[in-house]
């Protein structure tokens, strides 16, 4: 069977770093993770990282999906997607297959989207070669 395609599910938090939280270091989580408070330091992760309104963020983040509603300074890469919502700020470079930018959203960015990785392609005949 056939993993089904992960979706943004809040509700299922595996952590968080609340208002008047203060963590230096780093972050390494399965499951989905919020941020209300600040952060400095490195951040990874295969899953959903979300940095709420009163969150701020200054790391380096490799996540699969992120949800930026606060401030986030650094290099984000994310293995499937990142998403920039009205209230989001972003200060650095994104790598992601898909970028999705609200209106409204503060972007002081570099930013690189890629389509995911494709097989690689089958061998051709080398045009020297002869037919037997």
């Amino acid at each position: 069977m056939k993993d089904k395609p992960r979706e943004l599910n809040e509700s299922r938090l595996a952590g968080l770093i609340d208002q008047e939280s203060e963590f230096r270091g780093d972050l390494i989580f399965k499951g989905s993770f919020r941020i209300e408070g600040y952060l400095k330091g490195t951040i990874t992760s295969d899953a959903l990282l979300i940095v709420g309104e009163k969150g701020k963020v200054e790391a380096d983040v490799k996540v699969g999906q992120l949800v930026v509603n606060g401030e986030v300074r650094g290099t984000l890469q994310a293995t499937e997607r990142v998403e920039v919502h009205d209230k989001g700020r972003v200060f650095g470079t994104i790598l992601s297959p898909k970028l999705v930018v609200e209106e409204g959203a503060y972007l002081e960015a570099t930013c690189q989207t890629q389509a995911a990785q494709q097989p690689a392609p089958s061998k051709q005949k080398d045009p020297g070669e002869t037919k037997a």
